[in-house]
């Protein structure tokens, strides 16, 4: 099994796993309703995509 020659001293090894980040998701607003959604999905508010409704959703 590998074992380390060297002690890895605290500043490599936490800029190290600095990297382990959550970035936020990218969201766009509808052009049908408005509403933030994901790029290049169906609206979940509305069903719109592309300028047409490819989903039904209930009418309030």
């Amino acid at each position: 099994m590998a074992v380390p020659k060297r002690k890895m001293s605290k500043a490599r090894r936490d800029s190290r796993r600095a990297n382990w980040k959550l970035t936020a998701p990218g969201l766009v607003e509808c052009p049908q309703c408005h509403e933030l959604m994901r790029p290049h999905h169906v609206c979940p508010e509305c069903g719109y995509y592309d300028g047409k409704e490819v989903v039904k959703t209930e009418e309030e």
